[in-house]
């Protein structure tokens, strides 16, 4: 293995040129897929699991090469999968989204009881939703069976919804909407 194979290779998924027809340059190429492969599990955006079927057989490579180009330009400034370790364990935040669905239960019934307070009720649920949503990627980020693609997309959403200071600063939502909570005296 040299180096200006691999240096070739990172040329291959960052270059702006789209392959088109195979030709003498392109299987030429195709006889660097494994350090194409190689490089894309370093930047997380090929799967181990995924070498048994991209970039496996020569006459793919240039679909397989685009698709690898495709997720190198999704996932430039997603963080990578080791920053999931952040997060509480998976049970835990099964726990908070049990929490926050049962919270949705009672405010549901609550809307249904009290038609007086709809519209505020309404407007809670709709946070307890958003943040429904953030825990539930924040778990995709944390499923270790999920390629890493899939949990690099999930911590892109994730790092939408904190913003890039509470993400990176661990200040992370409740599972339900706690502002709303009133004090007990």
């Amino acid at each position: 293995m040299a180096l200006s194979d691999f240096v070739l290779a990172a040329i291959l998924i960052f270059s702006n040129s789209e392959l088109s027809e195979p030709n003498l340059a392109l299987q030429q190429e195709a006889n660097l897929a494994p350090f194409v492969q190689a490089i894309a599990w370093h930047l997380e955006i090929l799967d181990p699991r995924e070498s048994q079927y991209v970039l496996f057989r020569s006459e793919d490579f240039s679909t397989d090469l685009q698709l690898l180009k495709k997720r190198a330009e999704e996932l430039f400034g997603v963080p990578l999968v080791n920053d999931a370790i952040r997060f509480p364990d998976r049970t835990v935040i099964q726990e908070m989204l049990s929490f926050n669905r049962a919270y949705k239960h009672h405010l549901n019934a609550r809307a249904n009881l009290e038609p007086l307070f709809g519209a505020d009720l309404h407007a809670v649920i709709k946070e307890t939703d958003q943040l429904y949503q953030v825990w539930d990627y924040i778990r995709d980020a944390k499923c270790e069976y999920y390629y890493v693609t899939v949990r690099r997309h999930a911590l892109k959403k994730v790092l939408e919804s904190l913003g890039t200071e509470a993400f990176y600063s661990g200040n992370y939502p409740p599972s339900v909407p706690t502002w709303r909570f009133a004090p007990i005296d």
